[in-house]
């Protein structure tokens, strides 16, 4: 942990998972003070053959952000998953679709990566950078918003104040409410199965999802031909599921999965948690804002969580720079505003993209399900409408 030389800094970043980080990092050249908290500190090692349960499908536009921050070689040589195809397909039809990132040129689609990995990686950025101080293990018991400053009271007894307070906690943002921010919230009546599988034949480098009625289910390819998997059900299924020995998951699996990928040869510890949609009404209250999940929680069906964020946080960073170059406070809330109009739109957007997706394909209504078959089908064999999709799926259509 850096020590601080004074209890007041610029910035405060509550939250040091990715997206917090990534912000940070994204700050540090700035000329301001810049304060990181978080409860837990990244973890540091872990077995050569172990696959973090948290996996995150980085888009393009996130692997550019996270080069220009420098933490992509480092997450290279712990290990990223590229996958060059995606196969999506009916689950109660014949419909399929494949997009390929030869067909734009492209080397991949995108990466899976360990979470672990990612933050691990922007942490170890910003144990370099003399502008900030990284306070972990640390949490804030109570918040005082003032219109010039606010005062964070840490659970250590220090007293922090911020001129700019970020919250980058999560879906269950305590700066959110703080703020007194309420959240459009939609519970789903799902959860997340999510384990690493290791299945006969080798996934070919290919991100794979089948709709089900009941809730898609996925196949991440990793490195070494394992296989993350995220399979959403309603809640009854996920508890059934989830009771079942491993030799009755897996053989529930390969059903589900129509054995694309033959058997499974392996399975490792199983972990689930509850599915919902939130989006907080306002993303800036005074001299505060809000970044990632702390603003938004979104379906995993297509695995755009943490991109919107990184998004979030780069359009923050963008705001808060374009200030300080002209001498400007970077927490005064006309110029926070900016940042709420240049993201609250495109990720209302892309939450009702997800919403109706799930509504869609979580049916098991025959003459949808024709529908789904032939919609799929249709989009699969006009490549100027799947060129589009895919570009704007992997970030290459954001600036």
């Amino acid at each position: 942990m850096t020590s601080p030389h004074s209890d007041h800094f610029d910035l405060v970043i509550v939250g040091g998972g990715m997206v917090g980080a990534a912000l940070a990092c994204a700050c540090r050249d700035l000329d301001l003070r810049i304060a990181l908290i978080d409860a837990q500190p990244p973890q540091r090692d872990w077995p050569a053959d172990s696959v973090d349960q948290r996996v995150s499908a980085l888009s393009r536009a996130s692997e550019q952000l996270l080069r220009r921050l420098g933490a992509w070689p480092r997450m290279q040589a712990l290990g990223v998953s590229p996958y060059r195809e995606m196969v999506v397909w009916e689950g109660l039809g014949a419909g399929e679709i494949q997009f390929d990132s030869a067909w734009l040129g492209e080397p991949n689609l995108g990466h899976i990566v360990e979470n672990r990995v990612t933050r691990l990686a922007l942490w170890e950025q910003l144990e370099q950078a003399p502008t900030i101080s990284l306070l972990c293990p640390a949490k804030v018991e109570r918040f005082e918003c003032g219109s010039e400053t606010t005062q964070l009271h840490l659970s250590d007894g220090r007293t922090l104040s911020a001129g700019l307070l970020i919250g980058a906690d999560g879906r269950d943002s305590r700066v959110r409410a703080a703020l007194g921010i309420s959240c459009d919230l939609l519970l789903y009546d799902q959860h997340a199965i999510v384990a690493t599988v290791e299945p006969e034949h080798w996934h070919r480098e290919t991100a794979w999802q089948r709709f089900l009625p009941t809730g898609p289910l996925a196949f991440l390819p990793l490195a070494d031909g394992r296989c993350s998997i995220v399979w959403s059900a309603e809640q009854h299924r996920a508890e059934t599921l989830l009771a079942l020995d491993d030799s009755a998951f897996a053989a529930e699996l390969e059903t589900a999965f129509d054995q694309r990928l033959g058997r499974i040869h392996a399975l490792g510890p199983r972990a689930s948690f509850p599915l919902r949609r939130s989006h907080a009404k306002h993303y800036v209250s005074g001299r505060a804002a809000l970044i990632g999940d702390a603003a938004h929680a979104i379906h995993p069906l297509a695995g755009q969580g943490v991109n919107l964020g990184f998004l979030d946080a780069a359009a923050l960073a963008e705001v808060i720079a374009h200030a300080q170059a002209r001498g400007r406070d970077p927490g005064h809330p006309t110029r926070l505003r900016r940042y709420e109009r240049a993201r609250r739109h495109d990720n209302q957007q892309m939450l009702l993209v997800m919403d109706g997706l799930k509504r869609l394909f979580s049916n098991a209504n025959p003459l949808l399900a024709t529908g789904r078959g032939l919609g799929l089908s249709a989009v699969d064999q006009f490549p100027p409408l799947k060129r589009g999709l895919i570009r704007a799926a992997i970030g290459l259509s954001s600036r």
